[in-house]
């Protein structure tokens, strides 16, 4: 990689979250600071969880200061530099082929509930649009419908944490 770029670039690009490691050439980490970045305003407004927000400054900091170090390092240590993917993305992609073998139930679920919500939110929420109901029945299910999503995400953070305990303790519990 050629450290060989504007100083007033760098600080214009690196004003977007990930925007400025591309410009630089690390194209794995830009993208990734884009991919939380965005991801994580598109999950607040989807499923209207506002709070998740707050750790949109925190995303930008980081990336801002991140880039502009990488900016300023001397010229050996920006060549020992590597473009990986943040939370070791690589790894993910390596996932591993029978995960669906081992979680059959758990991923059958999700999937049913998914499935479930797509239809009510395309088609029988149109539906109920147009019959002609009590308002406060309606507002019920309209409400039901758009928590559905936050509920679901809930369960999945929920059941993933506790998988995630349970196998520590696990591990701990084998080193003992």
């Amino acid at each position: 990689m050629k450290k060989e770029k504007s100083k007033f670039l760098t600080f214009c690009f690196s004003m977007l979250p990930g925007a400025g490691h591309m410009y630089m050439g690390f194209m794995k980490m830009g993208l990734s600071f884009m991919a939380v970045f965005f991801g994580l305003i598109f999950l607040s407004s989807w499923l209207s969880i506002g709070p998740l927000l707050f750790v949109l400054p925190l995303i930008w900091f980081y990336s801002f200061f991140d880039c502009m170090n990488k900016r300023y390092s001397t010229d050996e240590e920006f060549l020992l530099l590597e473009d990986d993917y943040l939370f070791s993305l690589d790894e993910l992609v390596k996932i591993d082929k029978g995960i669906f073998k081992k979680n059959k139930m758990f991923s059958g679920i999700l999937l049913v509930l998914l499935g479930i919500y797509l239809i009510w939110n395309n088609i029988i929420n149109s539906l109920l649009g147009r019959m002609h109901m009590s308002g406060e029945l309606y507002n019920v299910i309209n409400d039901i419908s758009r928590v559905a999503p936050q509920i679901i995400i809930g369960v999945v953070i929920i059941v993933v944490g506790a998988k995630l305990i349970i196998g520590k303790k696990k591990e701990c519990d084998l080193n003992d």
